[in-house]
C-alpha cells in the first residue's frame, strides 16, 4: 500500500493547520487530507489512525482513529475528522487520548519534538464491532487481528 497527502510529505514538519487548539498551542485543529492506493486483494475495510509514539505518558497518543471505512474509500478529504464532512456514513471516529472522538492535531510538550504517524490499515472484515467510546488501544487490537496490510506517513513537530 501507498498512502499520500496533499497536506504534507513523509518527514515534513506538521503544518500548523493541523496542530491543536489548545494545551498551549492555536493551531487550527484540521485533520489533513489523505490518499491511499495499491490496496491489498481481499480489503473489506479500512482503519485510518494518527499516533504519536513520542507522549511523555508509557503508552503513546492517539490523536485520531476512524474505523470501518468501506473498502472503496481512497481518500479523506482535509477536515474530514474535523467536522468538515468527507467521512462516508459508515465510518466511525472513536475516542482519542484527548477524551473525545475526532482529531485532535499535534500539541506536544514545548521544546520536543514528537512524531505523528498518520497510518492507513486494510482489513479482511467489513467492519470493527467498536463504537465512539473504543480507545485507540482497543481499536488496534482489533486491527491486529484482520490486517492485510498497511501504510503510514510520518510528520514532525516542534
Amino acid at each position: 500500500m501507498k498512502l499520500q497527502s496533499n497536506d504534507f510529505h513523509d518527514g515534513d514538519r506538521l503544518p500548523a493547520r493541523h496542530v491543536f487548539n489548545g494545551m498551549g498551542y492555536d493551531g487550527d485543529n484540521v485533520s489533513p487530507h489523505l490518499a491511499w492506493d495499491e490496496v491489498p486483494p481481499g480489503t473489506q475495510s479500512f482503519v485510518v489512525t494518527c499516533y504519536d509514539p513520542d507522549a511523555p505518558t508509557g503508552s503513546g497518543w492517539w490523536h485520531w482513529v476512524v474505523a470501518n471505512l468501506p473498502a472503496s474509500t481512497r481518500e479523506l478529504p482535509q477536515g474530514a475528522g474535523s467536522g468538515a464532512g468527507g467521512l462516508p456514513d459508515a465510518a466511525i471516529e472513536t475516542r482519542t487520548d484527548f477524551g473525545k472522538a475526532g482529531y485532535g492535531g499535534a500539541a506536544p510538550p514545548k521544546g520536543e519534538s514528537h512524531r505523528y504517524i498518520f497510518t492507513v490499515h486494510a482489513l479482511d472484515v467489513e467492519r470493527l464491532e467498536v463504537d465512539a467510546e473504543a480507545s485507540g488501544a482497543m481499536v488496534g487490537f482489533n486491527v491486529h487481528f484482520h490486517s492485510l496490510g498497511s501504510a503510514s506517513l510520518t510528520a514532525l513537530y516542534i
